[in-house]
């Protein structure tokens, strides 16, 4: 069957952690992170609008989409305003990608479902700590980085309930 195991969606999505840290030498390790977070978020999602028939998956994909793409910009543009480097948009979508592309199984649902919990709680912990850093004056960009993170905890905290609502739809087999 063509679907995806839930380890290797797990590695799709875990983009947000894994390809964040091979550019943190060369910029704000948040940036970095938040940013590959997000295009794998929105990687996987689109692949969920193609392998998925469930249309509170297809739902909840498309406002993974949205969402993720408005806040990539913003921070994208916050980078740019503050001088810090955000990771190259091209190289993270192709190495998203091939980590997709690695995947087959049965149950994309319960596979997609639970990664999303996963993924946002993992993408929560990253804003939950940058939204409380103390900021130093001193790096470019360090106080709006720190209410970019406050202001986006909200919708990431409605993206986890929206997903453990998936997770209960979309039971393993």
């Amino acid at each position: 069957m063509d679907g995806f195991t839930l380890r290797n969606v797990a590695l799709a999505v875990a983009l947000s952690t894994g390809m964040g840290t091979a550019f943190a030498a060369t910029s704000n390790d948040f940036v970095d992170n938040a940013a590959a977070g997000g295009i794998a978020e929105i990687e996987t999602s689109r692949l969920a609008l193609e392998k998925s028939s469930s249309a509170d998956i297809k739902a909840f994909a498309n406002m993974m989409i949205t969402d993720h793409s408005k806040a990539n910009d913003e921070l994208a543009a916050l980078a740019r305003k503050n001088d810090i480097e955000v990771p190259d948009t091209t190289t993270l979508v192709k190495q998203a990608k091939e980590k997709i592309l690695e995947v087959r199984d049965e149950s994309f649902d319960a596979a997609y479902a639970n990664n999303q919990v996963k993924a946002h709680e993992e993408t929560i912990e990253l804003f939950k700590k940058e939204a409380n850093t103390v900021t130093d004056d001193k790096l470019k960009g360090a106080t709006e980085l720190k209410a970019f993170a406050q202001k986006m905890l909200p919708a990431l905290e409605k993206h986890l309930a929206e997903a453990k609502k998936l997770q209960a739809a979309h039971p393993d087999k």
